[in-house]
């Protein structure tokens, strides 16, 4: 039974208790509101595993323009330059309100807050909290602020499954969790459900993050943008884990090397060496291993015996696989880290469903463009989830409720993971995007346990077919040259799928 909780009605209505959503919230506040997550508040989220930081031009040294140029310059051509200098300029204005929130960042021996070095950045900007337990301790103080605040209504162990609609006017949210049903009537929702890495076998994201936001919007028919850009990062700690631990970029900033199993420093002679842009380490680690090598993060003499101190989450996670990263070099490997794609929203973070608002890792602000530089994610989950529920003021007209749909069965990856991982990888072909496409379609048009995340796939994969070059963390082997002109990416569900449908079948081996 599907139960209308109509004691909560009409408020903004918050998904995902990550930074995005819990900043949020409490800028929400005093409005009362709902925020609805699928674990407990704060967990099984990507901005609670995060390591390096925030990206912040606070110092001496540093400015506004030095932080936008190398954002546009790891963007690769498609970064909103507008949009991106906009949130990048609010970076000192988070730190402060994270602060008061109850974050305490890690300070130099002056007294001041310690600056870290990651890869692409021109500067020592990236803020952090516990050494690189930054995410976990920015989560935790936004947990127990959420917690404190009597305007937040906080209902865990809830997944959404649809954007409810009247008469095409946004209505409500229906949820489910362990007893049943349940819908929050609002004409107010903000998505802030993170990535899309649980499509991929090997991810260091929260294997339930597989883009249910994404797949949320794009039913609602919400446009989405540059899907077809998925970040791997060069170095998760090679193993049986799943997900796979980070070694944050925040090891190289400190002077860690890369080698492979012959002891070769194989990045040496390329521009940037370890700290060049994501998508150029991801690529040389993957051409190692390819060749049936194997790929080494060295930290032994540019950390040593200081590692334990200042990457303690890193050594823990090494450690508890038998490896002392201040004696021996750490196996790693390229994982699904980010998705620069989403759904896509304006400086407001308005999608272009009215009342539907989305912020963090599952939007496209333009910021990130086709490679998200090192640590600028929290700074713009932070930004857009404040400036979104600034928005969401704006009171809309409750709008009633139609007919509830029948639930749809519970997300399951399973069936999806293996394709997304096989042919939507670090290096893609056309006759892999194709394979991809022919295979998710079945799934992505049913309604069973496959639906959301076959259409969070299969809107990648298409998106990966129209783009044909290599930009970014996007990289076809059959087209290995940039357009001359950039163009960021625009899809709707309804066009994927017809895209999809006019492939000759012939062409697809298609899943039964």
């Amino acid at each position: 039974m599907t139960e209308i909780l109509k004691n909560l009605a009409d408020r903004p209505v918050i998904v995902g208790s990550g930074l995005a959503g819990l900043i949020a919230a409490l800028t929400l506040s005093p409005e009362p509101c709902v925020l609805v997550t699928r674990a407990h508040l704060g967990a099984e989220s990507s901005s609670g595993w995060a390591q390096g930081g925030i990206a912040a031009c606070i110092g001496a040294d540093d400015s506004v323009d030095l932080h936008l140029a190398d954002t546009l310059g790891a963007g690769d051509g498609l970064c909103d330059a507008t949009a991106a200098a906009e949130i990048i300029a609010e970076a000192p204005a988070v730190i402060a309100a994270l602060q008061r929130l109850g974050v305490s960042f890690d300070q130099d021996g002056n007294g001041s807050l310690a600056l870290g070095l990651e890869a692409a950045h021109s500067r020592r900007r990236i803020v952090h909290a516990g050494g690189d337990g930054s995410g976990a301790a920015i989560i935790a103080a936004l947990t127990r602020a959420v917690h404190d605040d009597p305007a937040i209504t906080v209902i865990e162990g809830v997944e959404a499954r649809r954007i409810l609609t009247t008469e095409g006017v946004l209505s409500g949210l229906l949820c489910a969790n362990s007893r049943g049903g349940m819908v929050l009537p609002s004409p107010r929702i903000l998505l802030a459900t993170g990535g899309i890495g649980g499509l991929y076998e090997a991810t260091t994201n929260p294997a339930g993050n597989f883009g249910q936001g994404i797949a949320l919007a794009a039913r609602a028919g919400a446009v989405l943008a540059d899907m077809e850009f998925v970040q791997f990062h060069p170095t998760a700690l090679d193993g049986n884990r799943r997900p796979l631990a980070l070694i944050s970029e925040a090891v190289r900033g400190e002077g860690a090397e890369l080698i492979n199993e012959r002891g070769e420093r194989f990045m040496r002679y390329v521009p940037g060496a370890e700290l060049a842009p994501r998508d150029v380490v991801a690529r040389a680690i993957s051409a190692e291993i390819a060749r049936g090598g194997r790929v080494f993060l060295d930290a032994r003499r540019a950390i040593g015996a200081r590692f334990p101190l200042r990457f303690p989450t890193i050594h823990a996670a090494c450690r508890s696989v038998g490896i002392d990263p201040a004696e021996q070099p750490i196996p790693v490997r390229p994982a699904a880290h980010y998705h620069m794609g989403g759904v896509a929203t304006d400086r407001a973070g308005r999608s272009t469903v009215p009342g539907l608002w989305v912020a963090g890792e599952a939007a496209s602000t333009g910021l990130h463009g086709a490679n998200r530089l090192a640590s600028n994610s929290l700074l713009e989950a932070a930004v857009m989830g404040m400036r979104a529920a600034n928005d969401m003021r704006s009171k809309l007209a409750a709008v009633p409720l139609g007919k509830t749909p029948p639930m749809p069965s519970a997300p399951e990856t399973r069936a999806v993971r293996p394709i997304v991982s096989r042919n939507l990888g670090v290096l893609r072909n056309a006759a892999g995007i194709q394979q991809a496409i022919g295979e998710l379609l079945p799934m992505a048009e049913g309604n069973d346990f496959g639906g959301d995340p076959a259409i969070v796939a299969l809107l990648v994969a298409v998106s990966a077919s129209l783009r044909t070059e290599s930009r970014g963390a996007h990289a076809r082997t059959d087209y290995p040259l940039k357009h001359p002109v950039a163009q960021r990416s625009r899809i709707t569900l309804e066009h994927a799928l017809e895209i999809a449908r006019a492939a000759s079948p012939s062409n697809f081996a298609r899943s039964a």
